[in-house]
């Protein structure tokens, strides 16, 4: 019994040179420079931020652990209350003001003129440490909602 014998066309198929595929990245990890022009830069240099400088202040990472803890204190005198939702509710709350302090809220609430504008576009997590990643105080920002989701299981 002999096999069936199929025959291919051979197609080509020519890309116009204008057109460019989708460029592959080295790695997933894309990381960005913060900053601005030469004046923002300058302006940002002028004078301290002590809307980002109180992170790096003796007792500020103290404080974090103090408000949790007092939160579930407070949250614990409500009438009924499960150890189990009130670590929740500490784990939500303490989520929900960190990220709304940290990454939501943009620009300097307070003596903004001092800088000219020049933080109006940064959140507090881009102006801690002039928006240098992995440093002491970044690393414990991150790793305090962490550690209080493996304290509330």
């Amino acid at each position: 019994m002999s096999r069936p014998s199929t025959k291919l066309l051979h197609l080509t198929v020519q890309v116009p040179a204008d057109i460019k595929g989708r460029r592959r990245s080295g790695s997933i990890v894309k990381v960005e420079e913060v900053g601005g022009c030469t004046e923002e830069l300058l302006d940002r240099s002028a004078y301290l931020n002590i809307n980002a400088n109180w992170v790096n202040a003796k007792g500020a990472w103290l404080i974090h652990v103090v408000l949790v803890f007092m939160g579930k204190i407070i949250i614990d005198t409500i009438p009924g209350m499960t150890q189990q939702i009130s670590w929740t509710l500490v784990n939500l709350i303490y989520l929900n003001l960190s990220y709304l302090m940290f990454h939501w809220v943009t620009g300097i609430p307070f003596d903004n003129e001092l800088h000219g504008g020049a933080y109006d576009d940064l959140t507090l997590w881009e102006q801690i440490d002039d928006g240098a990643q992995y440093t002491p105080s970044k690393k414990w920002l991150f790793t305090a909602p962490i550690l209080l989701f493996v304290l509330c299981l």
